[in-house]
């Protein structure tokens, strides 16, 4: 393993402080930053430096970052660190949506760690899993646009939707973070891709998999999308030799995980639902269509990706009685909204639209938060913006 005489971590986030301690502990001189710097004394931090390691919210024509790239100094993601300071064989797990629920369930059905994206990150087990003991990561397109010789055992892709487009600024540059995933994988290793999906890079051996895959148990987590996260799983965790009893005990007994559709309160007969984590129009369709058969009251909006909501409106039955528009995505939304004869009211927030809603339900109705965008116009995450709805669900009591 070659590490750095000298590097700079931007972004003092988990990800980050646990880069610096890793590096710190194997003796490299780290200098950090917590901004997108970008003034000539700001730009001395890479003076002498070998690696500026990002975090996974800091884009690529940060000022800092460019500068790295003109100087030719190396930029890692921290799960580039984190491949390169374990000695773990690790599983990845990617794609637009489930991947923090298949990463979870496949943890369970592995009994191995998980770290990544969401929760802990990869450095933070630096010190902490037994050498050689496999590890389960979830993985983003943030990351994988800053990796170099990460190389996952067991790759996943669950599926590809368009996604922080806002970001990217097309698919096919999303779609190619993405699939960057298998690129580093040799003979030996497993790529596990959705039935029927194009060939992708790396000399893995390919599994495939599809919603309607026997199982060894049906899952306890409800909807179709959950079934292909677990049918995903099953076919990762067999791949690592995991008998069928061990999964069966997993699939039967995971409860699921915060902000997916997860179900914080009822009220005078009406169930609120909290899919803070749909931040997407494709998951926010994947949580409507988990309550098909139920009346529904929808909060939709936030900071918007560069997607269309068009899909979204036409997609929505007679079941949804009500919609209530929030944040800076409000606009656009109403807009597709009219264009497909929906009605909806503007709420602004969140605590306007619980309040709405709810006064709209019926005994059997759900008020369903999935939001179909990201929540950093009135929020610093989406797990931020779940537990405030868990909270106004438990005001109405």
């Amino acid at each position: 393993m070659t590490l750095p005489r000298v590097a700079v971590v931007l972004g003092l986030a988990r990800s980050g402080r646990a880069a610096a301690a890793a590096l710190e502990r194997r003796g490299v001189e780290v200098r950090t930053a917590d901004r997108e710097l970008g003034n000539d004394g700001d730009l001395a931090l890479l003076d002498g430096a070998d690696l500026l390691l990002k975090s996974p919210g800091v884009p690529r024509d940060a000022p800092l970052v460019a500068a790295a790239d003109a100087r030719g100094v190396a930029i890692w993601s921290e799960i580039e660190l984190g491949y390169r300071i374990l000695d773990n064989p690790l599983v990845a797990v990617t794609g637009t949506n489930g991947k923090t629920t298949t990463s979870e369930l496949l943890g369970a059905m592995v009994r191995a760690p998980v770290a990544g994206n969401v929760g802990r990150a990869l450095c933070e087990l630096d010190g902490a899993v037994d050498a050689g003991a496999w590890v389960v990561v979830e993985v983003s397109s943030f990351q994988l646009e800053d990796v170099v010789t990460f190389r996952p055992r067991v790759a996943v892709l669950l599926n590809l939707e368009p996604d922080h487009l806002d970001r990217h600024g097309s698919f096919e540059a999303y779609r190619a973070a993405k699939l960057r995933v298998f690129e580093n994988q040799r003979a030996g290793d497993v790529a596990v891709v959705p039935r029927g999906f194009d060939p992708v890079s790396g000399s893995a051996r390919r599994v495939e998999f599809r919603w309607d895959d026997p199982l060894p148990a049906e899952p306890r987590i409800p909807g179709a999308h959950n079934r292909e996260n677990a049918a995903a799983a099953t076919a990762a965790a067999r791949a690592l030799g995991v008998d069928d009893g061990q999964i069966a005990d997993a699939l039967g007994s995971f409860p699921g995980v915060s902000h997916r559709l997860e179900p914080v309160g009822e009220v005078g007969g009406v169930s609120f639902v909290n899919d803070s984590k749909a931040t997407n129009v494709a998951a926010a369709l994947r949580g409507l269509a988990a309550y098909a058969g139920a009346p529904v009251h929808l909060v939709l909006g936030g900071r918007p990706k560069g997607e269309s909501f068009a899909p979204l409106a036409a997609a929505m039955g007679p079941n949804v009685r009500s919609v209530h528009l929030i944040g800076e995505a409000a606009p656009e939304l109403a807009d597709a909204m009219r264009a497909a004869g929906r009605a909806f009211v503007e709420d602004g927030d969140l605590a306007q639209a619980v309040g709405a809603a709810a006064a709209l339900a019926r005994p059997g109705d759900v008020v369903l938060l999935s939001p179909a965008c990201a929540s950093y116009d009135q929020y610093t995450s989406f797990e931020e913006r779940g537990d405030h709805f868990r909270r106004l669900v438990e005001a109405l009591r």
